[in-house]
């Protein structure tokens, strides 16, 4: 029994769900700034939260034969074949519901179409089309990965603002140098399983040029939110510093004679802006 259940959660990408619910959860705070109605958050995560593990269950069910090439999801449960086919989309169908359900009657319609537009874009634009067949699979694939963090700041605003439109640039552009350094580092996998990822259709400089553009790009929007009075001198200085120097060693891959080894030094640097930035986004609005 609990070996079914921690499969059929596997299957949800934990690790792909919690950074997404991390944003949506910094998004909320960020719209909230400092007045959390607590009944209206856990609507909002619970929600959400259903909603994105439906939508990786059901590209999990997609990319079964992408994902028994690549050295790290070759052991998902879906690649394994250790759950049926049907039986992950009815999950996927099952999570889907309830979490439209939930964000219905804890939010607002603004809310729900975020999730709904979020979870097409995510399991048929990008993962059944764009990703097997176009360069441009990862600017789709992050319009679905900035939803979460507009779905929290829309639970609380109800409507599109300019922190909603700034919430959404900031997960857009920070996409881009964290997945094409992924894509740098594991460019043969890509090419093997014949994904037209930018690193194996234009190459490896040509992606550490975008990585760099990407991440200006990432730096000006977050501080934007202090220049349009979402949040105070604080959080203006700390993701400065955090972008400066995000953009430094962005700017070290155009020189770097070892791109592999640099790409995983950006990967990982990502992983730490993401969390700096969750932060201050939840505390941001509160401090001067």
């Amino acid at each position: 029994m609990m070996s079914s259940i921690k499969t059929y959660f596997r299957l949800t990408k934990p690790g792909v769900l919690y950074g997404n619910v991390l944003t949506a959860a910094a998004g909320f705070l960020l719209a909230a700034r400092g007045h959390v109605d607590i009944w209206l958050f856990v609507a909002t995560i619970v929600g959400m939260s259903l909603v994105i593990a439906a939508a990786c269950v059901l590209n999990n069910y997609l990319d079964q034969d992408i994902d028994r090439i690549m050295t790290g999801t070759k052991s998902r449960p879906s690649a394994l074949g250790e759950v049926k086919g049907s039986h992950m989309v009815i999950y996927s169908l099952v999570l889907l519901a309830l979490g439209t359900l939930t964000l219905a009657i804890g939010t607002n319609w603004l809310v729900v179409w975020i999730g709904l537009i979020g979870f097409v874009v995510y399991v048929w634009l990008y993962g059944a089309l764009s990703k097997r067949r176009s360069i441009h699979g990862t600017l789709v694939g992050s319009i679905s990965g900035a939803m979460p963090i507009v779905g929290g700041y829309a639970a609380v605003s109800g409507n599109v603002d300019a922190g909603f439109i700034i919430a959404f640039l900031i997960m857009f552009f920070w996409q881009f140098p964290e997945f094409y350094s992924i894509a740098i580092y594991r460019r043969k996998e890509y090419a093997a399983a014949r994904i037209p990822v930018m690193s194996v259709v234009k190459g490896v400089r040509s992606t550490i040029t975008q990585i760099f553009i990407y991440t200006i790009l990432y730096v000006l929007s977050t501080l934007a939110l202090t220049v349009y009075g979402y949040t105070g001198y604080i959080y203006f200085v700390v993701m400065a510093v955090l972008g400066g120097y995000w953009i430094w060693l962005a700017y070290q891959g155009l020189r770097d004679p070892k791109p592999e080894a640099w790409a995983r030094r950006m990967f990982k640097f990502s992983m730490i802006t993401i969390l700096g930035l969750c932060v201050m986004l939840s505390i941001g609005p509160v401090l001067p």
